[in-house]
């Protein structure tokens, strides 16, 4: 009874031209679905082993990729794919962690740039294989597993 039932839904569906619609949504879904799954055990790699949350670990290791003396909050803010005040936040935890300074603009005074410390550049490399077997177990790997606190 149950797969009829499906059947007609999505024979009612293809006639109004939504089953691609559908089929969008469940990407979207299994998608989101994934993202959450790979997030979590980065978050609980990363805090566990290196004291680092995925965004203060994507920051320094986008900076240490971009290899640059300094920063501009809205570039890093673009890199990490945050909000320039939610950059804004995550640039002073790693500020008070010493593992960034922020630099004032010789030009304008209103101006900021953030750059690398050593101690910085030490926990990124630190964490770094743990970053990327993560990726490695749940990119490649079938989607199993759910994010639980």
């Amino acid at each position: 009874m149950h797969t009829h039932l499906m059947q007609s839904h999505l024979f009612r569906l293809h006639r109004c031209g939504m089953v691609r619609s559908v089929e969008l949504v469940d990407e979207w879904r299994e998608l989101l679905k994934r993202h959450a799954a790979v997030s979590c055990a980065l978050e609980r790699a990363l805090q566990d082993g290196h004291g680092l949350g995925m965004s203060e670990f994507e920051l320094l290791d986008r900076m240490v990729e971009l290899d640059r003396p300094k920063y501009r909050v809205q570039e890093l803010a673009d890199a990490v794919h945050l909000s320039q005040s939610a950059s804004s936040r995550l640039v002073a935890r790693l500020e008070r962690a010493g593992l960034v300074t922020r630099l004032m603009c010789d030009q304008d005074r209103r101006g900021i740039f953030v750059a690398l410390t050593e101690e910085g550049r030490r926990r990124q490399t630190e964490a770094m294989p743990t970053h990327r077997a993560v990726l490695e177990q749940t990119l490649r790997a079938p989607l199993t597993s759910r994010c639980s606190g």
